[in-house]
């Protein structure tokens, strides 16, 4: 994605589900550590919190009936980063939800 970009990769995503409905699962590792440091596999040189709710936001439009955030490690989260990078994504996917909902 760093060398092609947010838009093109909301693109694919957009091209490959079309639309049917989409259940959206997102593993908090995918965040660099210096936004999400409380996982059991940080991913070095990953995405920013501004990358990431980007593409959410972008998601909008979509049929998703369902999502879920996982490997959030609390022992790991010694600021607390990460639980509210989770608790954000949650917030953004229930969002999306509830847009998708009220689509004509």
């Amino acid at each position: 994605m760093a060398r092609r970009g947010v838009d093109e990769a909301v693109d694919r995503v957009r091209a490959r589900v079309g639309d049917r409905p989409v259940y959206v699962s997102i593993d908090i590792d995918v965040l660099d550590p210096a936004h999400a440091p409380g996982t059991g596999t940080p991913e070095v040189a990953g995405l920013s919190t501004r990358e990431f709710f980007t593409v959410l936001r972008l998601l909008r439009g979509l049929n998703i009936v369902g999502g879920d955030v996982v490997e959030v490690a609390p022992a790991y989260d010694h600021a607390g980063l990460t639980g509210l990078a989770a608790a954000h994504t949650a917030w953004e996917l229930l969002t999306l939800m509830g847009l998708a909902m009220f689509q004509p």
